[in-house]
Formats: structure tokens, sequence, C-alpha cells
């Protein structure tokens, strides 16, 4: 009789208990994100038959993450998942297409448990970026066209023995969408005592799909009278893939709002658990960016700008039907990573945007409350 084989992996147990530890105890140590309420001008209120009434606006503001953005939940999430599928033990270099945020924060959590992180990129990506993930201790490799991104992290994960996160395939299934602290029940926890606790909308832009999965999912779930509404870029194909129906969709454009927007249907976009798309010029961004950084005293991102473009639309729209309730959206990072950019007046010229006609949008909805786009 041949001998019986025996195959042993349980000392990788050890380490695997020990990373999830270091990414908890690093949880607990990071108190949960601010939920901001945007003052709104007089005429958001209204005398009803049951007496006052009006429309509430709040900002979930994710960029007091340690990483400063809202990427971080997914980072985490993201490591969470890979180290308990057994894809990420002791010394494995982990790989990702992303030269944003999402790779910042991966870089982060990377250097908490101790293992390779490397971002593939294109050349053109800005020094600025490439700091905050060498500032973890990550690895920044480049490629010259934005398409040669995931080939070449699969390439690499091939070659170091590695493993490729693949936020943009992983980002819906690594988050728990039913509850475990997770965005969606941070927000509702949040809005508890408020006027009006149950949101009417929540807006969300898409970039992996992943945020707008969990928000959709968990107010089926709850049964909550929540509609999700996700706002999309100029260049990005999520908008037409839902209008259409059509998955298979691509651009040859990548978005200018960086974070949200794809050209491609990424796997983690979820188009059936939204109730309204909402298609936003890249100029209507930039002004709201700047509108919502005056309003704040500090500067937001442009995928914040975008969010309360499509948040003030459904402000306007509830105000002109006398509907009471509330709004939540998301500050998903702060502003001063885009200072040579959309707080850039060179860059904005160089663009060829003219703010003007969406800042008189703006100027319009602030004062009256109607809603002119």
């Amino acid at each position: 009789m041949r001998p019986t084989r025996v195959v042993d992996h349980r000392a990788d147990r050890a380490w695997a208990q020990n990373a999830v530890r270091l990414i908890e105890a690093d949880a607990r140590r990071s108190a949960d994100t601010h939920l901001l309420r945007v003052p709104l001008p007089a005429w958001s209120r209204w005398s009803g038959p049951d007496g006052d009434a009006g429309v509430d606006l709040y900002l979930k503001d994710e960029s007091t993450h340690p990483t400063g953005s809202l990427k971080h939940r997914l980072a985490r999430s993201l490591f969470l998942y890979a180290i308990c599928n057994g894809w990420v033990t002791e010394g494995t270099p982990v790989i990702e297409a992303s030269s944003g945020s999402t790779a910042v924060s991966e870089a982060y959590f990377a250097e908490l448990i101790g293992v390779p992180f490397i971002a593939v990129m294109t050349s053109s990506t800005s020094p600025a970026k490439t700091a905050l993930i060498e500032r973890h201790g990550g690895r920044c490799h480049f490629v010259e066209h934005p398409g040669e991104v995931y080939t070449e992290a699969l390439r690499l994960e091939a070659e170091l023995g590695g493993h490729f996160i693949d936020q943009f395939t992983m980002a819906e299934r690594a988050t728990d969408w039913r509850g475990n602290n997770n965005i969606a029940e941070s927000i509702f926890a949040q809005m508890a005592d408020e006027e009006h606790p149950i949101p009417t909308w929540i807006v969300v832009g898409a970039g992996t799909g992943g945020t707008s999965a969990t928000l959709g999912r968990y107010v089926r779930y709850r049964r909550h009278d929540t509609w999700l509404a996700v706002v999309d870029p100029e260049n990005s194909v999520f908008l037409p893939a839902y209008e259409t129906a059509d998955g298979a969709l691509t651009g040859e454009v990548g978005s200018r709002i960086e974070g949200i927007g794809r050209p491609r249907v990424e796997p983690s976009f979820i188009s059936q658990v939204i109730d309204r798309m909402i298609g936003v010029p890249d100029e209507a961004s930039i002004a709201t960016t700047h509108r919502v950084s005056e309003m704040l005293g500090r500067r937001v991102g442009g995928s914040t700008g975008t969010n309360m473009w499509g948040a003030f639309s459904l402000v306007a729209e509830m105000v002109a039907d006398r509907r009471a309730g509330s709004i939540v959206t998301l500050l998903c990072d702060p502003g001063d990573r885009y200072a040579n950019t959309y707080f850039d007046e060179k860059w904005i010229g160089a663009q060829s945007f003219d703010l003007d006609p969406a800042n008189a949008i703006l100027d319009e909805f602030l004062a009256t409350g109607r809603w002119t786009a």
C-alpha cells in the first residue's frame, strides 16, 4: 500500500490571523467619518398642513479616513477578502491597476500587514500621486497606455507569484453589503435622530461600482424607502450602459473627474440596484467643486462636485414637488490633491472649459431653489 500523503498549510493560518487582527485594530482606532449637514437657503423650508417642512442635505465626509478618501473602506475590504480567501499570505506581493486613491489606500494596508505593494499606472501619472503611494512603501510600475494596466498587472502577478487584488472586479463582492460597518449601515445609523432619518435619495458616483452596489443592495435588504441615484461624468460608459442595458459598451477616452467614470462597464457595476442615473458635464462637476469648497471653507475633490451637482438637482426637484425629506451624498476626498488640476486656472483653460454656464445654474439654484439645467 502506498503511504498516505499529507500536505499541511496550518502554519499559514497564524500569519493570516495576525494580518486580520492588524487591519481590524486599525479600523477600531479610526472613528467613523462625519456626517455633515449642508446649510440650504430659506427656500428649502415651507409651511405645510402638518407644520414646518423642508428638505435637508447631508455630506458623508469620507476624507477623514487615515488615507484621506472613500477608497480607504474599499481597500480594507479588498485586503480582508484576499487574506481570508488565502490569496494573500506572508510575503505575497499585492498588485493593483490604479494610480488614484485606491492605490494610496492599498499601499497603506500592505504596509500595515508587511507585504510588498505594486501599483501599475500610466507614465503620465502626476508625481504627487506617486509620492502618496511611495510614502506608504508602495512601488509604482509604469506603462505607456491606460489599456495596458490590466494586462501588465496580470503579468506581474504571474511573474512575481503575487496577487492582483483587482478593485474593478472585487469591489462589489469584497464588501458585506448587509452590514458589518459598511458605508450604508454607517449612513443610516448617523441619520437615526435627524428630522428625516430615512433618506429620500442617496447620491454617489461610480468608479469600480462597489459603493453603489453596496448602497443599492443594503436599502433593498433593509426595505428602506430610499432611492439610489448614481451620477456619471463625461466620457464614462456607465450611464449609456444603464440606459441601453448594454454591458459590453466601451469608450476611447477616460474620465477627467478622477475616481469616477470608466471607459468600460466594470464587473463590480451592478446597474440593477440603481434607481436613477444622472449625467454630469465636466464643467458642472468642476464649477460645483469650487462652489462646495467655498460653502464648506475647505477644498473638496472633483467627484464630490459631481455628487453635489446631482444632489442639488434632486433638492430642487423635491422642493418644487413640496416633498419633505433628506438627501445624503459623499465627500469623497480632499481637494488639496487636485491643486494642479481642478483648482488650477491654467489647467482649466487648457481643457477649454467654460464654467460660466454651470455657475449661472448654481447661482439660480442657491438664490431661488430652481434648477435650470
